[in-house]
């Protein structure tokens, strides 16, 4: 009859000290950030509420059922989501778990002599017996120093070592990721994030109602708004005249900040920097300069409305609304900066700029929806309740007259983008990733291997070891036996 073995069970703390053990493994770390790029996968499929509010919107409305499941598992925030955000942090505790104490013994390891040297080495690789006397000891210990071996002298024997800047890069790698885990937190929990269009001529300030998009870090809110003023004085694009590509982006701008007022310059590559905050240009455009009358001939709208382009030649789409108009009317328009009319697409645009500008538009009559309370977009106007009332184009100073009213197309003004951010962690990650690359390229062609040579009367012993087998070690056998015999 076989004695049964009783396994006494875990306690509290032995339990603890087992999850930290399995928490804190390579293996799960490698897990974790698996799960991490997995987990990214449905803020690029999905659209997400922080950066497109109208393309969740648009799939509430085509897709409600499939909406409601999404909002439940937070698909539509995926990156501020509680499961995105517990596998963020288990990875961030899992990788300081796992390098730091790799990182000390790794550090105790260096300042340590080398290991002893073994009593067979005939046993080890590239085993070599030859003659010699004190004076072969003295050149080895010199050869060896020289080319920056760690060395330990005993009586008869000499033990080296080289090559910890092998696992100094490998650990410097997992270091480099936690800093950059780092910095990503205190740009999401510090950070902020805003973009608004401002049309040549107009001013922006740095307020929460004069951004088109803003969203700001778990830790931050509209106080945290570095003040300043930027007035958009002159921008001017050159395009390649072949091949329409941009080839230079400028905006001269009047900047106001901390009571000071000066002139800059602003370029793709060139922002303007505010404390912690920088100011990118991002884009342009253009924006018809349009004034509508209704049938009285009064001034029922009038001003700057911004386009979106739509491909390299900055064709453009754009809605004018005029609610104040009786009824209310909208125009679905298009822009074309150097007009030109094929048979298959219409209207279209053959360069950037403005040689010969042109508004197309369908006018639209009833309620546009504005007073709904639900968001749309500025550049689009739904038309399904809508009737239609005219169809028609304009050039620069010409005005088109329709049943209750007319439209004149003043000028056009060039618009451009700006993209406010503060991210107080990107310089944590920008270093995170270039000591990532360093550590990692050292990784790679470090080679640890150890020496070892002892006398024995007349007989010198001399043999390696190259841990996981890195190539080379026999080579540098060669050259330590050759510098060992006195040869050149």
């Amino acid at each position: 009859m076989s004695k049964q073995i009783e396994v006494p069970e875990l306690g509290f703390i032995a339990l603890l000290r087992y999850a930290w053990n399995q928490l804190t493994s390579m293996r799960t770390a490698l897990i974790l950030l698996m799960l991490m790029g997995v987990a990214a996968i449905p803020g690029s499929l999905i659209p997400q509420r922080i950066t497109n509010p109208m393309a969740v919107r648009d799939f509430f409305t085509a897709n409600r059922d499939l909406a409601k499941w999404y909002d439940r598992f937070s698909l539509f925030d995926v990156y501020g989501s509680p499961w995105f955000s517990a596998i963020y942090i288990l990875l961030f505790i899992s990788l300081i778990g796992c390098v730091l104490p790799r990182s000390v013994e790794h550090y105790k390891s260096m300042v340590a002599q080398p290991p002893a040297t073994p009593k067979n080495l005939n046993r080890l690789s590239y085993f070599q017996e030859i003659n010699g006397s004190k004076d072969s000891m003295l050149r080895a210990e010199a050869w060896l120093r020289k080319n920056r071996f760690r060395v330990r002298v005993e009586d008869n024997t000499i033990s080296s070592e080289k090559g910890y800047l092998r696992e100094t890069g490998n650990l410097l790698f997992h270091l480099s990721l936690i800093l950059i885990l780092l910095g990503v937190s205190f740009g999401s929990l510090l950070g902020m994030r805003g973009e608004a269009i401002v049309n040549v001529g107009e001013r922006f300030i740095s307020v929460p109602t004069s951004y088109d998009t803003l969203s700001f870090g778990k830790l931050t809110n509209e106080n945290s708004l570095s003040p300043f003023q930027i007035n958009v004085d002159k921008f001017q694009a050159k395009y390649d005249p072949k091949t329409s590509a941009p080839q230079d982006y400028t905006a001269w701008v009047t900047v106001t900040s901390n009571g000071k007022t000066s002139q800059q310059t602003l370029k793709v590559n060139k922002p303007l920097t505010f404390g912690q905050t920088r100011v990118y240009l991002q884009a342009n455009g253009y924006s018809p300069v349009v004034t509508v009358r209704d049938a009285l001939k009064n001034v029922v709208f009038q001003g700057p409305v911004p386009f979106l382009p739509q491909d390299g030649n900055l064709r453009s789409i754009g809605a004018i609304k005029v609610p104040d108009a009786k009824p209310s009317i909208g125009f679905v328009s298009s822009f074309v900066p150097t007009n030109a009319r094929t048979t298959s697409q219409g209207a279209i645009s053959i360069f950037p700029e403005l040689l010969d500008p042109k508004l197309l538009f369908s006018i639209w009559e009833g309620d546009l929806g504005l007073d709904s309370g639900v968001p749309q977009s500025v550049y689009k106007i739904d038309t399904q309740n809508l009737k239609q009332i005219g169809l028609g184009s304009v050039k620069p100073g010409e005005t088109y007259n329709y049943k209750g009213g007319s439209i004149t197309l003043e000028t056009v003004v060039p618009w451009v983008n700006l993209q406010v951010v503060r991210d107080p962690g990107k310089s944590f990650a920008l270093v995170g990733g270039i000591v990532a690359i360093l550590g990692l390229l050292t990784s790679l062609y470090g080679r640890r291997r150890r020496i070892w040579i002892r006398i024995n009367g007349d007989r010198i012993e001399i043999a390696g070891l190259a841990k996981n087998s890195a190539p080379g070690l026999e080579t540098e056998i060669n050259k330590f036996v050759a510098a060992v015999k006195g040869e050149k």
